[in-house]
């Protein structure tokens, strides 16, 4: 992978932030983390080498740029979530998690398990909880994806997101099914290949024809 850092450069990058923002008297230092790094890392490239954009795959291999806003909120959720699998001090992902939200609006706590293939486009004040996702997976902003009654979402395979959507509750959503924006499941399943637009009261239901653009593999 192409990046613009290497693993124990984003550790220390993403260290200084922390300290810098939670001046809480608990340092972070970079070795703490950096062989969670380098995990993450590997996550990434898996990740963004399905992505079909220039600006996450240049023909021949990924691209990570931690300038990139969509990228790095993608980054710390991936950091992050290592750093749970890995055992590591909670403090230090508690920190990740919150410094994607200050610096993207993104709200996705490191135990929530993301495949291992995903999206965020413009992820302002974007939640994903804990429901069961699937790969080839995109979130654009002020998407939701959380609870009701204490039951989450399941997703299949090539589910998107438009911008405004939710899925809550006792939903299961078949493969390639898009979520129109500002639409709201609620306790409802989809079959696959399902266009979903409007909410429980005016939800209109049309076949998905297409699956997202930006994957490689259709």
């Amino acid at each position: 992978m192409r990046s613009s850092l290497d693993a124990g450069g984003l550790a220390g990058y993403a260290a200084a932030q922390l300290n810098a923002m939670f001046a809480d008297g608990n340092s972070v230092e970079a070795a703490a983390f950096s062989g969670s790094a380098a995990k993450a890392l590997s996550r990434l490239e898996t990740c963004f080498a399905e992505v079909n954009s220039k600006y996450f795959f240049d023909g021949d291999r990924a691209v990570f740029d931690h300038l990139h806003g969509d990228q790095y909120a993608m980054w710390l959720y991936f950091l992050s979530n290592q750093l749970h699998c890995d055992g590591a001090d909670p403090a230090i992902a508690k920190k990740l998690f919150l410094l994607n939200k200050a610096l993207h609006g993104c709200d996705i706590f490191f135990e929530v398990e993301l495949p291992q293939v995903f999206l965020l486009v413009h992820p302002l004040a974007t939640v994903l909880g804990r429901g069961k996702y699937s790969d080839y997976f995109v979130a654009y902003q002020r998407c939701s994806v959380g609870s009701n009654h204490d039951i989450y979402p399941c997703f299949g395979s090539h589910v998107t997101m438009r911008p405004g959507s939710a899925v809550l509750g006792d939903c299961t959503i078949g493969n390639d099914c898009q979520i129109a924006a500002e639409s709201l499941v609620l306790d409802r399943s989809l079959d696959a290949g399902t266009l979903y637009i409007g909410n429980p009261k005016t939800a209109v239901t049309r076949p998905n024809s297409s699956r997202y653009p930006l994957w490689h593999r259709s």
